[in-house]
């Protein structure tokens, strides 16, 4: 039998609000006891007695015995979880960023005071991505994961390429329906999908890895010569965090635009929706595919992590304590495409094999071989006007290469 749920519940926005709308007339034998808000006189739906400002109302009320933090501030959602965890209480939280920036410490907080932290809601809206990698994953050998984490800036190369409409006209769109903030860099700029690769990488590898030791080049820097190069080639371009293998001890992570072909499962993935390659030793490649936006989407994401503490589940981090030895690396050449005014950015990015080439006086590309570590050593270089990057999806080594190591990997186990 289920146990009954007294939620303190931390923020009432756009998720807050889903969430409320989901629960609402039905039986799930939970009770939202308190909502923490900011604004105290904003007219709300619900009756007035349910609102509070004091934090201290809800993380030190003895009846309350589940905290759902869907805040947007990750400093202060850090103080409250942190506070929950260690007074016993159980959590769900949808802030990516506070998970992943503090993902480590929350592990061991989790198993020193005997409590439970779920956050399937913070990567990938309505996609069950964690659950998969933690339970149904646990026990496979993965070569990589991949895909669209981010709604905002999928719905933004969505309406360039589907709809031949401008970045900047894309731009308010999304900002007019809500898919993105006014200042909206940490979608385009690839900050939300590098946290949420952080978190997925922890489920799917064990590896907990600082987020800033993540590359992400964002979309904000994207121009008429890089869409027109793509559609010449018959290339969509989508913003692709991944998480790869390249020898059976070492993962890369990254997030980069990227040329998808139209037999990629991302070709057809557009406006707000999200999806989730999967490739596997044994399961092979799979996609998960769903809305990565919304107030419901993401409200039912965390609903079913609210639902599953009523049952006391909780995440094993099991390839994390199995000590399997991999590790984090950014030794790995990929081949991208790379935009530029000034010869001075290929000599500092040290782009060799060139195979293509194009110059004229106010556009200048070439596709080449740019070890990871370069491009991290360079970032402030990559965010400037007139440089764009993407990857092409080809590494140094080849196919045949990879099913080596991937055999490998099954010999071994």
């Amino acid at each position: 039998m289920s146990k009954r749920l007294k939620i303190g519940l931390f923020g009432f926005g756009v998720v807050g609000q889903g969430l409320n709308d989901i629960i609402r007339g039905q039986d799930l034998n939970l009770e939202i006891v308190k909502i923490a808000i900011k604004n105290s006189d904003k007219k709300r739906s619900l009756n007035a007695n349910l609102f509070t400002t004091d934090h201290n109302e809800i993380l030190n009320n003895p009846e309350i015995n589940t905290i759902v933090e869907l805040i947007d501030d990750a400093d202060v959602a850090f103080t409250i979880v942190k506070r929950a965890l260690i007074g016993g209480k159980n959590v769900v939280s949808a802030n990516k960023k506070m998970i992943a920036m503090h993902l480590a410490e929350l592990v061991q907080l989790q198993a020193k005071y005997g409590s439970s932290l779920l956050y399937e809601g913070a990567v990938c809206g309505s996609i069950p991505i964690i659950r998969n990698l933690e339970e149904y994953y646990d026990n496979e050998l993965l070569h990589g994961i991949s895909g669209i984490f981010n709604g905002s800036s999928n719905y933004i190369l969505s309406k360039i390429f589907n709809e031949d409409l401008e970045y900047g006209v894309a731009l308010k769109q999304a900002q007019d329906l809500g898919f993105a903030e006014s200042n909206p860099i940490l979608d385009v700029g690839g900050y939300d999908p590098k946290f949420k690769l952080a978190i997925a990488t922890a489920h799917a590898y064990g590896l907990f890895i600082d987020p800033d030791k993540i590359l992400n080049v964002g979309i904000q820097n994207l121009s008429e010569h890089d869409i027109r190069y793509a559609r010449e080639k018959n290339y969509k371009i989508k913003l692709v965090p991944t998480a790869r293998k390249i020898s059976t001890k070492q993962v890369v992570t990254y997030v980069l635009p990227k040329f998808v072909k139209s037999d990629d499962f991302l070709f057809n993935v557009e406006n707000e929706y999200n999806g989730v390659t999967v490739q596997a030793a044994f399961a092979d490649k799979q996609f998960f595919f769903g809305k990565g936006a919304g107030g419901h989407p993401t409200g039912a994401a965390v609903l079913s992590d609210i639902a599953a503490l009523r049952y006391d589940y909780r995440y094993e981090y099991k390839k994390h304590h199995q000590l399997n030895g991999l590790i984090h690396t950014d030794n790995v050449n990929i081949e991208v495409y790379l935009r530029y005014t000034h010869e001075y950015t290929l000599e500092k990015l040290k782009v060799e094999h060139i195979t293509e080439r194009f110059s004229r006086n106010d556009y200048k590309y070439v596709i080449g071989n740019i070890s990871l570590r370069s491009l991290l050593a360079n970032r402030g270089l990559l965010e400037q006007k007139d440089v764009f990057i993407a990857h092409t999806g080809k590494y140094t080594y080849t196919e045949r290469e990879f099913q080596t190591i991937a055999e490998e990997e099954i010999s071994l186990n």
